[in-house]
């Protein structure tokens, strides 16, 4: 398979907003590494730089709707990437699936460890907690049509708006922290932290295990967001939003 126009396919794909029901069957990755290694070359492709990872499939319902059984990841970079308050023009969208999500800045390098990391281990090496929402995109007809071609896709990441972050968050129990999303004033949808993988430092963790195995790792500085911690839903132009975490801030964005 020829990485390169697999990736040519799919970026073609994001600036056309042209709709598939799957890539061509030559097309298609067969494994993880392939498809990791197409999503290298779409993000070459995208331009930008690199501020860190977005984690995909951090619940048991999409990993089930994917046929996997694990999270993916994607990068995040930084001309897709805004602080709370941004305008967002509707119409560079194919979908704009609204996910408020954990994200944390890493203060120090993560190297492997034996036996893998823990929430303890990883938790040393985070300096803040951000709240987040992570605009899905995605232009095939279905995204459950398979892992694989999601994960080249760069996870489907669509853009990511952030609030500001949190130094003082070691005394909050993510898991039990209430994260509650509004959509023009009203109550669209709300969860917790216990969403992604029962505790987010679960998901930092596997990225810090998983990571390795593609030749890549989590630097300081590095952002991470950390999958959907409610149910989903689709912004239309004109929908402002705001994601409120409960004891950690808030990030607001709207659809014009």
């Amino acid at each position: 398979m020829d990485i390169d126009t697999v990736a040519a396919e799919l970026l073609d794909m994001r600036r056309s907003g042209r709709i598939e029901p799957d890539l061509p069957a030559t097309l298609r990755p067969t494994d993880l590494a392939t498809a990791y290694a197409i999503q290298a070359a779409v993000v070459d492709g995208l331009g930008g730089e690199t501020i860190g990872y977005k984690c995909a499939c951090t619940s048991p319902i999409a990993q089930q709707a994917l046929r996997i059984d694990r999270p993916l990841f994607g990068r995040l970079l930084s001309h897709t990437s805004s602080m709370s308050g941004a305008t967002l023009d509707a119409s560079r969208f194919v979908h704009r699936v609204v996910e408020a999500e954990f994200a944390f800045r890493l203060g120090a390098d993560v190297d492997p460890i034996d036996g893998g990391h823990t929430h303890e281990s990883i938790a040393e090496h985070i300096d803040a907690v951000i709240p987040a929402i992570e605009i899905v995109d995605y232009r095939y007809e279905s995204w459950t049509l398979g892992a694989l071609q999601v994960a080249a896709d760069n996870a489907i990441h669509g853009w990511w708006v952030h609030g500001d972050p949190v130094i003082d968050w070691q005394h909050l129990d993510l898991r039990t922290t209430g994260v509650t999303v509004r959509r023009n004033g009203d109550v669209a949808t709300s969860g917790s932290g216990a969403a992604v993988l029962g505790h987010p430092l679960t998901v930092m963790a596997w990225l810090a295990d998983e990571l390795p195995r593609f030749g890549l790792s989590m630097r300081a500085g590095d952002l991470v967001t950390t999958g959907v911690t409610t149910d989903v839903f689709e912004a239309l132009a004109g929908d402002a939003l705001r994601a409120d975490f409960e004891g950690i801030g808030s990030v607001e964005l709207r659809f014009v």
